[in-house]
């Protein structure tokens, strides 16, 4: 049962998506709901299909105090590491809001403080209160568009998809191809039981 806040005060909950992809931007949420916030389909993004995604996006979009995105690309994930890589595209999300929160919930443990703004990082949060799960929402459908598009560029790597991820088809594909542009070349891309020629 998700918790509509942490506080009294203005919350922002933040959220990202594409830790774990092989290939594209990690992209952040934040997201100030009105306190009295309620959707029966809203839940951790993760355990929602992805036509009840598109209905709560628009949902979030319309009637959040405000929301931002921030997105990072997989040049500067290489550079920075995918952990600053998801502080940093949450810290852009969060730059964006129009209305200053006063209090941050971060979804997971580890976050570099913003500005003068108090923060707190909750395990698990996009499943426990509606900012996370919503910014969770958020991040997700917006990262998702965007695969769709890189898709279009590279149609063999499946991440219309995939999104990104290591899949079975997104693997072989590396191992035909080699890896693109998007690709994280940070990352293990392939087991290493499987060759790749970079």
């Amino acid at each position: 049962m998700l918790k509509n806040s942490f506080s009294n005060k203005i919350e922002a909950g933040c959220d990202e998506a594409g830790r774990g992809c092989l290939a594209g931007p990690v992209v952040a949420a934040s997201v100030i709901l009105p306190k009295s916030f309620k959707h029966p389909l809203l839940n951790d993004s993760k355990q929602l299909s992805k036509k009840n995604r598109n209905i709560l996006e628009k949902v979030i979009k319309k009637e959040a105090i405000a929301w931002g995105i921030g997105i990072i690309w997989n040049e500067e994930i290489d550079k920075i590491n995918i952990l600053n890589a998801s502080i940093k595209a949450m810290h852009l999300a969060i730059n964006k809001l129009k209305t200053k929160p006063e209090l941050l919930l971060i979804d997971g443990n580890r976050f570099h403080a913003f500005k003068d703004i108090a923060h707190k990082c909750i395990i698990k949060g996009d499943a426990k209160y509606t900012s996370i799960a919503a910014a969770s929402v958020l991040a997700k459908t917006y990262r998702d568009k965007l695969m769709q598009e890189l898709h279009q560029e590279f149609p063999l790597f499946d991440w219309k998809n995939n999104k990104g991820y290591p899949t079975k088809i997104h693997r072989q594909s590396i191992v035909n191809y080699g890896s693109t542009k998007y690709h994280r070349k940070s990352f293990k891309l392939l087991p290493l039981q499987l060759k790749l020629t970079l």
